[in-house]
């Protein structure tokens, strides 16, 4: 059974869902544009079988806070500040969509703190022809600002982003969306084989594969992190400045 958390980090409050052994490696979960912590509940109860799982609403996602201020640099910050936060000295990290790009660039940033990195329909950083962009009606789940200034960074990245993959050294799985994705695929084949020595798995179910397809994304992304082929130390639960987590009051 998850628990919901509240780490602060400088300048916003991160709420997550955390589940798992305690004394399990850790793993984050980071989602897409829009989406947050409870997205992941078709799969997270798996990985929690044997890691201490993380799922972070990003700052203006979900009950995390809204602090008026976004970026996708912004959000890797957020996220080296909330490992901190709860002690997580390595880790893993299975990543969807927009969240993605912020996974890499945290282990292009950081490669010695991420050890495994599972992108799933991850967007390759290069110049695209905008889709529009369309409010939809009532009160979101999200700050609208925060969609239209990561969507800015996401039409236009910059280039040192897409030179910065070849910094990553985390085990690497890259997992495609095939045909019915929205997402180019070519783009996400070229993600792969920017990310040295990255394994491109394709489960052609759409963009949404760890809905859409939960229990075989369970079960190859397990597989991937639990895989000990590798001499690499294992991830510590424990580390840097650590903290304990704190139940959140509320939504």
């Amino acid at each position: 059974m998850a628990e919901r958390c509240t780490a602060r980090v400088p300048g916003v409050g991160l709420s997550y869902e955390v589940s798992g052994p305690p004394d399990a490696a850790p793993l984050l979960l980071l989602a897409g544009l829009g989406e947050g912590a409870v997205d992941w509940a078709p799969v997270a109860p798996e990985f929690a079988r044997d890691h201490r799982v993380y799922a972070l609403d990003l700052r203006g996602h979900g009950h995390s806070g809204r602090p008026g201020r976004y970026s996708l640099e912004l959000m890797r910050d957020d996220v080296r500040a909330f490992l901190d936060a709860v002690g997580a000295d390595r880790v893993r990290i299975v990543a969807h969509s927009m969240g993605g790009v912020v996974a890499h660039l945290l282990a292009a940033a950081e490669p010695e703190r991420v050890t495994r990195l599972v992108l799933e329909d991850v967007p390759l950083p290069r110049p695209r022809t905008p889709p529009p962009l369309v409010r939809p009606a009532g009160e979101p789940p999200f700050d609208w600002e925060m969609v239209v200034a990561v969507r800015r960074q996401l039409d236009t990245p910059p280039a040192h982003w897409r030179d910065g993959l070849g910094s990553i050294t985390a085990r690497t799985l890259v997992v495609a969306g095939g045909p019915l994705s929205h997402v180019p695929q070519d783009g996400v084949a070229e993600l792969a084989r920017r990310i040295p020595g990255a394994r491109l798995l394709p489960l052609p179910v759409g963009h949404l594969i760890h809905r859409d397809a939960p229990r075989e994304f369970a079960r190859e992304v397990r597989a991937f992190l639990t895989d000990r082929a590798d001499p690499a130390s294992p991830e510590r639960p424990g580390g840097r400045a650590s903290g304990p987590e704190t139940p959140a009051a509320g939504p």
